[in-house]
């Protein structure tokens, strides 16, 4: 019996950007994403809502990303996320580099 296993690029964790959602009705922003940050990872203990951009607010309505979940995103040297979240907490966001 044979396995496939999908191949997966290995990358350097680097700067922590984590965001800390202080109430429950309003988006709170990350710093702007280094000049070599492409890709980010994202996870959170409570399920939030996020979005990426030069200036973003994120809603109910924007990606949800549930609880003890990490995700990786595509992202451009210069954006931020934004956090929407029922729960306060911090969301963990760090910048990954090759």
């Amino acid at each position: 019996m044979s396995r496939n296993f999908l191949a997966v690029d290995s990358a350097r964790l680097g700067t922590v950007n984590n965001v800390a959602v202080a109430t429950t009705s309003t988006a709170v922003a990350s710093s702007a994403f280094g000049s070599q940050t492409y890709q980010i990872r994202i996870a959170a203990t409570a399920a939030c809502f996020f979005k990426v951009d030069k200036a973003p607010t994120a809603a109910a309505t924007d990606a949800l990303l549930p609880a003890n979940w990490v995700e990786y995103i595509k992202v451009t040297p210069g954006e931020k996320v934004s956090v929407f979240s029922a729960t306060v907490q911090t969301v963990s966001v760090v910048e990954v580099t090759q």
